[in-house]
């Protein structure tokens, strides 16, 4: 197996070989390969002794002429209609951080959802011969217009719908919601209003159910119905000037279904002379750095924890290619909570 480590005494490219690492570690070939892959029999001190050499020499396996072996290709494919990236891209972050240890790239393609453009894409990454293919999207309650069933490599699905025979990983929407609720009632917070996403997703309906739960735990009631439209500033400032005006009490936290619904409902507290956290405290969704540390105050939200997803994913991945048992179904993944300052505890990041 060879290992390029390039350096330039002389103005001579140097490659170093397995023959060298066994060389200095006095092992033979074999024996060093088998250390380095972690299989073989031989002693601790021999394998801790290679493994040593291996660094010192910064020993990099090279992973085209291991692929031939094994027949390989050692690269992921990641499949997205989210061309804008806001939920693909960490993803991605966090399956190819997962992978950099594994000898394993990862072959991003995004399309617009027509099946057409995805199928092209797909075709691309069969023609690399990829392992394996995560897909991802934007949201948790629908599929990309392709059927992959067919493709015979393994299939893991990250914030997208995931067919019943299949393995799968979205962030806990309930239980983050749930959270992020509890927090404001400790911090005092009784009269909690939703201001929610849009009707038609799935997510949305997750975000309501966690919100009502923390308060039915706690012995509260809700402060008027949740508000559904869109996930936009506008749906924030529009729904805020609607809780104000028709709340027969005022309620004195929030808590939005995402960044950006939060962000236009502080807009509105601007305008109306509302301070925010000392009137309405406010919690938003996502964790979304461009809109949370943007407002003012900065945002306390939840984080969908979207690079560990891409973590799990590609581990999971990884089993099955090898062969390992991976139980299928649907993993829902914990968030946790960003406190910044719009709920009333916290200082600024």
């Amino acid at each position: 197996m060879v290992v390029e480590k390039w350096s330039r005494p002389g103005g001579v490219v140097h490659r170093t070989t397995i023959r060298d690492v066994a060389a200095k570690a006095d092992v033979s070939v074999t024996t060093a390969s088998r250390a380095l892959n972690g299989t073989g029999r031989m002693s601790e001190e021999t394998r801790s002794r290679v493994e040593r050499v291996a660094r010192e020499l910064d020993y990099r396996p090279n992973y085209m002429a291991r692929g031939l072996v094994q027949q390989r290709s050692f690269t992921l494919g990641l499949l997205t209609d989210d061309t804008y990236g806001r939920f693909t891209l960490p993803v991605a972050a966090g399956l190819s951080s997962a992978m950099t240890d594994k000898g394993v790239s990862v072959f991003l393609s995004a399309g617009e959802h027509e099946a057409h453009r995805l199928e092209l894409n797909l075709r691309a990454m069969e023609e690399k011969r990829i392992d394996g293919l995560v897909i991802s999207g934007k949201r948790i309650d629908r599929g990309l217009p392709i059927d992959v069933s067919s493709l015979g490599m393994p299939v893991v699905y990250v914030y997208s719908l995931c067919p019943e025979d299949a393995v799968g990983f979205v962030p806990d929407d309930i239980n983050a919601a749930r959270t992020a609720v509890q927090h404001l009632i400790g911090l005092g917070r009784r009269k909690i209003a939703h201001i929610a996403g849009r009707p038609s997703f799935e997510a949305s309906h997750l975000r309501e159910t966690g919100w009502r739960m923390a308060l039915e735990e706690n012995g509260l009631t809700p402060c008027g119905e949740a508000l559904y439209s869109n996930w936009t500033e506008a749906h924030g400032y529009e729904a805020a000037f609607h809780l104000i005006a028709t709340a027969g009490e005022r309620p004195d936290a929030i808590f939005c279904s995402n960044d950006q619904i939060a962000r236009g409902v502080i807009d509105a507290f601007v305008q109306m002379g509302i301070k925010v956290p000392d009137d309405i405290a406010i919690v938003g969704f996502d964790n979304w750095e461009v809109f949370a540390k943007a407002t003012r105050p900065p945002l306390t939200t939840m984080d969908m924890e979207l690079t560990g997803l891409g973590k799990s994913a590609g581990l999971a991945l990884l089993d099955m290619i090898e062969g390992k048992p991976i139980e299928v179904g649907v993993r829902k993944t914990p968030c946790h909570l960003v406190v910044r300052e719009s709920c009333g505890a916290g200082k600024p990041e």
